[in-house]
């Protein structure tokens, strides 16, 4: 592949690594972050016209759909026809699709491809990407993707990328809620901790909360949980994905009752007690701790 310039939009936890990535394997990346953060191997932009002008491709990674919406508006302003843009934050659908029309209508081609893999895949060059817009598209943006992750799935047209994303972390929340009121119940049961991880990880209960990130710690591989539960994936990000997951729900007038439940009690952890700044998996000492009545 030959050297592209490349614009990059989000210079946080995420997309530092990210954009430091693509630099290493030989792209001109400029990046822009309005806290002023930076990147190894990145120039850095004054503002994002600077970032995007003359630009291959912009890939942008930010918070919310409200903060895509604007940063888009003023990158495709100053972006030449014929360039692609790669947005891979997570975001509701709508504010996806808002994105792609008014690319489209500026005519570049553009995907939506939030990642999975945290902040550990991002500087590996680990990240999934799934990813929504034309074939086209999608096909100039996966040698990037090659470059910033191990897997690209191209789900659908635009918004399919976001779609995607909030499926996979309903059921995460909603697993791993599950998982932490297991333990808990095996504890006042008197099982012991790794009994339970030897047989659920080989049975019918088996998930990827319980056998690649168990929140008990010391069972099974390393995760947050022997870190104090310092965050992977901070509970504050599920309780965000979860409160997309419903605004989807709501909008095409789906039955969810388990993300509805999963999103309540995030909610509660990260806003009425002390989940916030811990990682997700921390519902199970939140659970340890309660009796039936609470």
């Amino acid at each position: 592949m030959s050297s592209l310039t490349i614009g990059f939009i989000g210079l946080g936890n995420m997309g530092a690594p990210m954009a430091a990535n693509l630099a290493k394997a030989g792209h001109r990346v400029t990046g822009f972050d309005v806290a002023g953060t930076t990147a190894p191997g990145v120039a850095t932009a004054p503002d994002i016209a600077a970032a995007v002008k003359d630009a291959d491709a912009v890939i942008t990674m930010l918070p919310n759909g409200a903060i895509l919406q604007k940063v888009a508006h003023e990158a495709i302003a100053h972006m030449k026809p014929g360039a692609l843009l790669i947005d891979c934050s997570t975001v509701d659908v709508e504010s996806a699709r808002i994105v792609a029309q008014e690319a489209e209508n500026a005519s570049l081609l553009s995907v939506d491809a939030p990642v999975s893999g945290g902040i550990g895949g991002a500087a590996g060059g680990t990240l999934t990407f799934m990813a929504g817009g034309t074939q086209a598209a999608f096909a100039k943006a996966a040698p990037l993707f090659d470059i910033m992750g191990q897997k690209a799935v191209h789900c659908g047209d635009a918004g399919a990328g976001q779609a995607a994303k909030i499926c996979n972390n309903m059921i995460l929340g909603a697993t791993m809620i599950a998982t932490c009121e297991a333990f808990a119940l095996a504890d006042k049961l008197g099982l012991d901790r790794q009994k339970m991880f030897d047989v659920v990880s080989t049975s019918s209960g088996y998930s990827w909360s319980m056998n690649a990130y168990c929140p008990a710690p010391g069972v099974g591989p390393t995760s947050p949980a022997d870190n104090d539960y310092q965050p992977g994936f901070a509970a504050e990000l599920m309780l965000k994905d979860l409160g997309l997951s419903q605004q989807a729900a709501e909008m095409v007038d789906a039955d969810t009752p388990m993300g509805a439940r999963a999103l309540a009690l995030y909610r509660q952890f990260v806003e009425e007690e002390d989940g916030r700044g811990k990682d997700f998996s921390a519902m199970l000492p939140r659970f340890a701790s309660r009796s039936r009545d609470g």
